[in-house]
């Protein structure tokens, strides 16, 4: 007989989902394969551990004792698979962020991602909104908002108007709560603080009466999508928000190999700065733009936040079979 170690817990044996609630997930997840399959969209399947990781900034990877990473997302991968000339992709994917188990996110969850040739942000909102009216009901329609348009009306300001300093005296004077352990260089972050005030104030209004997407973010914002010049130059990327909670996060794809890799190695310099783990970027991603990516769009949403928003659960967990306090 085996003895139990006393200071482990005993973990509950019971899942945390109902069978309803797996049902619903199994019919959801046939659903998204009908909507692919009549758009002829290639369902594929890419690896879940790699020798590189993501480096952005508010990310956390898993690591192995053999030194290779968990996938956060297999967005890499499948931008391989693009430039290897597959046309459009989907993939229904686990994926893993070291993050503490919370109402809206397990470490260990289920990404929907697929690329689109051809398409832009625009066309790639269109076809998000028509899975969700497949998948959730066919009487749902999304609100679009710029990413200025939704600070203006939640937050009653321009952010693309403001700097660092005046950011910082707005979220005092409305008792925003603000890090006591910020730095100099964070405090002169202009997007440390648009970060807070969407989490803080915007992105929980968002979504409320039907889902909303945001879209044309600040340029400093881009991460993996393209720059559209102006004045000022925007971010061609969108997030969806339902209910107060992030779903989506889309982009119009990024090409360009030398400008990716720029951004993977300053994102690798700001994690040094601030004594993050800095992971090697994904030296193969960037050999494939330089290949050649076609024009395209692409965009990840989250499967177990739908189905827990969908069904009116309290968490993400009850739409997990086992969550982590239960794997």
């Amino acid at each position: 007989m085996t003895d139990l170690n006393p200071a482990e817990p005993v973990l509950s044996w019971q899942p945390s989902a109902t069978l309803d609630v797996l049902r619903a997930r199994a019919a959801m997840n046939t659903a998204i394969r009908n909507f692919f399959a009549l758009r002829t969209v290639l369902e594929v399947e890419t690896p879940v551990l790699s020798r590189y990781a993501t480096v952005d900034r508010h990310i956390d990877s898993f690591r192995t004792h053999t030194g290779a990473w968990l996938q956060t997302s297999p967005e890499f991968a499948m931008k391989r698979l693009l430039a290897a000339g597959s046309g459009p992709i989907y993939q229904i994917a686990r994926v893993f962020r070291r993050d503490e188990q919370g109402r809206h996110h397990n470490p260990e969850f289920t990404l929907l991602e697929w690329y689109r040739p051809g398409f832009d942000h625009h066309a790639l909102m269109d076809e998000v909104e028509a899975l969700l009216q497949q998948c959730v009901s066919t009487a749902l329609h999304c609100e679009r908002l710029s990413y200025q348009d939704a600070f203006q009306r939640h937050a009653g300001f321009d952010p693309l108007a403001l700097d660092a300093k005046a950011l910082e005296a707005r979220a005092r004077d409305t008792g925003m709560g603000i890090p006591e352990s910020l730095t100099a260089a964070e405090r002169g972050d202009v997007d440390l603080w648009l970060d807070l005030w969407m989490s803080a104030v915007v992105g929980p209004q968002l979504g409320q009466q039907t889902p909303t997407f945001i879209y044309d973010f600040p340029a400093s914002q881009a991460a993996l999508s393209r720059v559209r010049p102006g004045t000022p130059p925007l971010a061609e990327r969108f997030e969806l928000f339902w209910r107060g909670v992030e779903l989506a996060n889309g982009f119009h794809e990024l090409t360009d190999a030398a400008e990716q890799q720029r951004r993977f190695e300053a994102d690798q310099a700001w994690r040094r700065d601030n004594g993050r783990e800095v992971p090697p970027f994904d030296q193969a991603l960037i050999g494939a733009l330089s290949q050649g990516l076609p024009p395209c769009a692409g965009v990840a949403l989250g499967l177990d936040r739908v189905l827990a928003l969908h069904l009116g659960l309290p968490t993400v967990a009850a739409a997990i079979a086992f969550s982590s306090d239960r794997a």
